[in-house]
């Protein structure tokens, strides 16, 4: 009668494993999360002290050494979303290699637990990163990329006459037109215009100090314009103090010249190739920033792939220094072979996405051969 049903623990050793599964994930990823984040501190820390450097020979007129601060801060999301994929690679080797020094990784290993689910927990803080890339990529670098260029630009020339060395060129039929600063949502400064008749005879310039973009009527209004306009035995000059400017340059098109393909958000560059493609023009370029942007969570796994087959493999008795070095060697190797395929896919009229995907699957192909050996 004093029998005790041992059935009730029948459940017991699963339940435990779940737990202990639940901790050791946990603690994985806590530390790959910890190593990724520090190291993504230190690059972009690095980068923007670089960034003041060089920003301090532009300061003149009104853009003083604080708007340099201000500048190399607003460009931030941007160098995050540029050092994501070799911050996860540098952050993976020194959290895995932290476990492997403190000879955890060896207990997992003795445990039973597989090189696969190692995997799958060190993935986890990676996918998170990637996630904040996603969302700076796609909505704050476009806009804050302009508005720091912008602001840069007006500070240092303002609404001054033209500057040739300087400053945003466009064509629009027989009319050519020089912008001194660009600020997102529509709004010019120093704009220059030169209007040509069909035998390149200057007809009329303008300069106004600022021009807004009127969205509801779909017209600019310019401010302080004064205007001359040539003849063949005189010349007028006119000025206004607001005038007109119908043009189909509109924001949005402004936003997709100024800004380099590769700070363009991935819906902006669809539409924009979906544009170009219509009116047969070349769009090999936005091509290649498109499927950069689009396979960039690719690029950083198959990266992180490579640092985990490292720390199991060559570098399993390496010095953390020596994991860093190594890692930092690798990735800078991977962004120059990147930009070295991106261009030629270009010059020899390559699908860009060969060009993007040749090194991701080279990343995954190491990594897998040196996991399979390791394991």
């Amino acid at each position: 009668k004093n029998k005790v049903d041992l059935s009730i623990f029948d459940d017991a050793t699963p339940l435990r494993c779940k737990t202990m599964m639940s901790l050791l994930s946990r603690h994985i990823g806590l530390t790959v999360f910890s190593a990724i984040g520090l190291s993504l501190v230190a690059i972009v820390g690095l980068d923007v002290i670089a960034g003041i450097i060089d920003q301090i020979g532009d300061i003149k007129n009104n853009y003083s050494f604080a708007d340099v601060l201000i500048y190399v801060v607003t460009k931030l999301p941007s160098t995050i979303y540029e050092y994501i994929p070799l911050s996860c690679l540098i952050g993976c080797l020194v959290g895995l290699g932290i476990l492997a020094n403190h000879s955890e990784v060896v207990v997992m290993r003795a445990s039973g637990v597989s090189l696969l689910r190692i995997l799958s927990h060190v993935l986890k803080p990676v996918l998170i990163f990637i996630l904040l890339g996603t969302v700076i990529g796609e909505y704050f670098s476009p806009y804050l990329d302009q508005l720091a260029d912008s602001r840069r630009d007006y500070l240092r020339k303002g609404e001054s006459g033209l500057d040739t060395a300087s400053g945003f060129w466009k064509r629009e039929g027989n009319e050519y037109m020089h912008f001194n600063a660009v600020f997102p949502g529509g709004v010019l400064f120093g704009v220059t215009r030169f209007q040509f008749d069909d035998n390149r005879r200057l007809i009329e310039t303008s300069f106004s100090s600022r021009a807004t973009y009127n969205a509801t009527d779909d017209y600019w209004v310019e401010e302080n314009v004064s205007s001359t306009t040539f003849s063949k035995q005189s010349t007028d000059e006119h000025k206004f103090i607001t005038r007109q400017w119908f043009t189909e340059l509109t924001p949005e098109v402004l936003t997709l010249n100024i800004l380099p393909a590769d700070s363009l958000s991935i819906r902006t560059l669809y539409e924009y190739i979906d544009f170009l493609e219509q009116r047969n023009s070349d769009a090999a370029s936005y091509k290649l920033a498109f499927w950069d942007k689009v396979l960039h969570p690719f690029a950083v796994i198959g990266l992180v792939l490579v640092g985990i087959s490292f720390v199991f493999g060559p570098l399993r008795e390496a010095t953390m220094s020596y994991r860093v070095f190594v890692g930092v060697l690798f990735g800078i190797s991977f962004r120059l072979v990147q930009d070295m395929l991106g261009p030629l896919s270009i010059v020899f009229n390559i699908f860009p996405i060969i060009a993007v995907l040749v090194p991701i699957i080279l990343c995954a192909v190491l990594g897998a051969y040196l996991l399979k050996r390791s394991g």
